[in-house]
């Protein structure tokens, strides 16, 4: 603990070496500045990259049924596989820990749409909440489906942009009733999708709606999963593997499918072809963190090399000192002190600059590839904290030198 004495000790040192200061606190704040910018230029070449594969970054994993190819417990092959609701709600109770987002769907293609004059054909689903996040949806009008849809078998739609400017031309859609296959069913959102138009002339309905609507009972046509995400690729993959044998396996269980057999359950794991969002993103990281890395050596070699030249310029005080009888311990607290204090200062300087400006700045820039730069306080303030953990080691050495001083030796320096 600092003493009011020590306090002053050190503002007198300060005062009587205001340039060395300075040059000292520049160093420090622009190594600490320098290196918050970067990792929150970093972040938002990241996010950029991550908007751009989205869909393969969540890691989506698909799994449709199909046709039985070989015999198994006396059931010949050839055999239809349907899945229903009960092995979308077994998959999710078994791997509930491991989801992040998890949708069945039950496809209808090519059905009868109609608004006033207007008509065509289009497809429709039938969702849970979280499709709309699987397939990245942006909501430009009004809302997706909610849970609260889905309980009371609401006869909602949210549409697609090129679906409601087919049929509802300029006006306004949200309120509006459209015919599905004859049947109204209320306008409550409009989304677009990074996939383009084709997939903005679809329809996503509650799932409970459309199965009790369109005669589809319990069925349902796809399950999609994503899992929580981790940062390294080779643990995704594997992470996203094993689910994927572990799901097809209880899949093929309930629905009496050979083990061998991948004919009657399908599965396709993007996670696979998710590489290159993985490796952009550790590279970005890599490249950045060893920018800054090198910016604090740098600002450490700056910090010992003024801290030498203070010594050197107090050799004379640091003689009367040891005359005096201090000891060598105190002489390195002494200067460690002070470089210490120079640096956290100067570290917090730096430290608040950079973030305001990337608070300030960062949302004004935006493109395709770099949006929304960011850094977290608590990395910022882990990485000031090395920054001043190294100014500390940084002085040490001045200050052990310092310490060697022979009283007489000093006492004669001009």
């Amino acid at each position: 603990m600092f003493n009011i004495e020590r306090w002053q000790e050190i503002f007198e040192a300060i005062s009587k070496n205001r340039l060395r200061t300075f040059l000292t606190g520049i160093s420090v704040a622009s190594g600490i500045f320098i290196l918050v910018i970067l990792l929150g230029a970093g972040k938002g070449l990241q996010n950029g990259i991550e908007k751009q594969f989205e869909r393969d970054a969540a890691g989506i994993i698909e799994v449709w049924s199909g046709t039985t190819t070989k015999e198994y417990k006396g059931l010949n092959p050839g055999r239809q596989i349907q899945f229903r609701n009960s092995d979308y709600n077994q998959s999710v109770q078994k791997f509930e820990d491991k989801l992040d987002l998890r949708a069945s769907t039950n496809n209808y293609w090519g059905q009868a749409f109609a608004y006033g004059k207007e008509s065509g054909s289009y497809q429709f689903r039938g969702v849970n909440p979280d499709y709309g996040g699987i397939e990245n949806l942006t909501i430009v009008q009004g809302r997706y489906i909610n849970a609260k849809d889905l309980e009371s078998n609401a006869k909602v739609a949210v549409i697609g942009m090129k679906l409601k400017t087919d049929l509802l031309k300029d006006k306004e859609a949200i309120g509006e009733e459209i015919l599905i296959n004859n049947i109204n069913f209320k306008v409550v959102g409009v989304f677009t999708d990074p996939g383009g138009e084709r997939e903005e002339t679809r329809a996503y309905l509650p799932l409970t709606t459309v199965q009790k609507t369109f005669g589809g009972g319990d069925k349902i046509s796809n399950l999609f999963f994503t899992l929580k995400k981790t940062q390294d690729y080779d643990e995704a993959l594997a992470q996203s593997e094993k689910f994927t044998q572990d799901l097809k396996d209880l899949l093929k269980s309930k629905n009496v499918v050979a083990p061998e057999d991948d004919g009657g359950v399908g599965v396709y794991n993007s996670v696979k072809d998710a590489k290159q969002f993985y490796d952009l993103n550790l590279y970005i990281r890599l490249f950045f963190w060893w920018v800054g890395i090198c910016t604090i050596i740098a600002g450490v070699v700056g910090v010992s090399n003024i801290m030498l030249i203070i010594v050197k310029e107090r050799t004379k005080e640091i003689g009367i000192r040891k005359a005096l009888g201090a000891s060598p311990f105190s002489i390195i607290t002494m200067i460690l002190h002070e470089s210490i204090f120079i640096t956290t200062i100067a570290g917090f300087v730096g430290l608040l600059a950079s973030l305001a400006l990337l608070e300030f700045v960062g949302p004004m820039v935006q493109s395709e590839y770099f949006r929304n730069p960011e850094v977290d306080f608590s990395v910022a303030l882990t990485t000031l904290v090395l920054l001043v953990f190294a100014g500390a080691m940084a002085g040490f050495f001045p200050a052990y030198r310092a310490a060697k001083i022979k009283p007489i030796v000093a006492l004669r320096d001009e």
